[in-house]
Formats: structure tokens, C-alpha cells, sequence
């Protein structure tokens, strides 16, 4: 089990993830395709070449997706009991294909949980940066973990 139990966390605590990633056009074609969005800006490379960005955008619920998958192995698994929610979602630039993207968690607030003494609420920043490390999707992420077992 790679995960940590809710009371091996500390405030402050911080991961590089070893998993590094390069996007490819299907990986946004994909994405778009499952979640049924027809955006052209991710889709259509003559409609993308006429925008600001010169060539289509890679589908930001992909960068989301892949900053939570790369983080799960290091923070929740095998501890987790239930996702709790996304917060403060945001792309400070846009992602392309053939863009390298690593990434990070800092745990930022710890709380028992009121209902479950066998559980505790852990709320990570986690941020994904591309091969110029530029900043390229940040959120906070809150999750029940088990505690560690007596």
C-alpha cells in the first residue's frame, strides 16, 4: 500500500510524484470524446490555428484528471474511504500536446472527523506543472482517510 492513513499526515507535508506524463493528441481526443465535448478548440486544428493559442488546447478536465490520478498513489491508496470534493479549481496556462506535465501535493489542513473516530479529513493543494514549470493546474482536494489500525 502506497497511501498514507490519516494520521501519518502532518500539515505542511509535501510530494514530488515520480510519475511524469507527456500529452498526447489522444490522450485529448479521448477525453473530449468521453465526456462529450465538441469544443473545437480542442478538436478542430484549423479553428485552434485562428485562436490566440495558434493550435489546439488540450482538454482541461484531462490535466485535471491526470494531477488527481498521479497524486493517488502517493497520498490515498489503500487508506482512502471516500473523496470528499475539489475546490479552487484553477488553469493558469494552457496545456498542448507534447507538453510534459509533473506534479505535487502539500497537505494543507488536518481535522478529525465528528462522525467516524476511525477516520480523519486530510485537504491537499495539488498543483501540475509542464516541462517549463509552468504552473498549469492547482486545486485543493479533500478526502476521508482510515486512520492507522491499533
Amino acid at each position: 500500500m502506497a497511501g498514507k492513513f490519516f494520521d501519518e499526515w502532518q500539515v505542511g507535508d509535501r510530494i514530488e510524484h515520480e510519475i511524469r506524463r507527456t500529452v498526447t493528441e489522444t490522450d485529448n481526443l479521448l477525453i473530449s470524446t468521453l465526456t462529450h465535448n465538441p469544443q473545437p478548440l480542442h478538436l478542430d486544428h484549423e479553428a485552434a490555428a485562428a485562436s490566440e493559442f495558434g493550435r489546439p488546447l488540450v482538454n482541461s478536465v484531462f490535466t485535471f484528471g491526470l494531477l488527481v490520478g498521479v497524486s493517488v498513489g502517493d497520498t490515498t491508496l489503500g487508506t482512502l474511504v471516500a473523496n470528499l470534493g475539489y475546490e479552487k479549481v484553477v488553469f493558469p496556462a494552457p496545456v498542448f500536446t507534447g507538453d510534459t506535465l509533473r506534479c505535487e501535493s502539500e497537505c494543507t489542513e488536518l481535522r478529525e472527523s465528528k462522525s467516524r473516530p476511525n477516520a480523519g479529513i486530510v485537504t491537499w493543494e495539488h498543483r501540475a506543472f509542464n516541462q517549463r514549470g509552468e504552473l498549469v493546474c492547482r486545486m485543493s482536494r479533500s478526502a476521508l482517510l482510515r486512520k492507522r489500525p491499533a
